[in-house]
């Protein structure tokens, strides 16, 4: 899986946000707010790579217990899911 394109993560503040750009901007009105986590994830996924494959990466990255890691994955990739903003 992997980020559509047509949506860019920029640093504002001290604030990750995700905002449309051309074609993408038509259907998509708004932000989308991510924490340090979320940002983590989102970068991982500029590339096309697998669940397992995310949350392997959080085990390395954050001192969490595989089923946290797990968890907080399907919850991020459900949301992008739902927003429709995964390829």
């Amino acid at each position: 899986m992997k980020i559509k394109n047509g949506f860019l993560l920029r640093k504002v503040g001290e604030q990750n946000i995700v905002v449309a750009v051309g074609e993408e901007s038509r259907d998509f009105n708004g932000i989308i707010r991510l924490n340090d986590t979320g940002k983590f994830l989102w970068e991982k996924l500029q590339n096309d790579i697998s669940e397992n494959s995310l949350v392997s990466a959080m085990l390395l990255e954050y001192d969490i217990d595989e089923a946290t890691a797990k968890n907080d994955t399907e919850d991020f990739i459900a949301a992008l899911k739902e927003a429709n903003l995964l390829e």
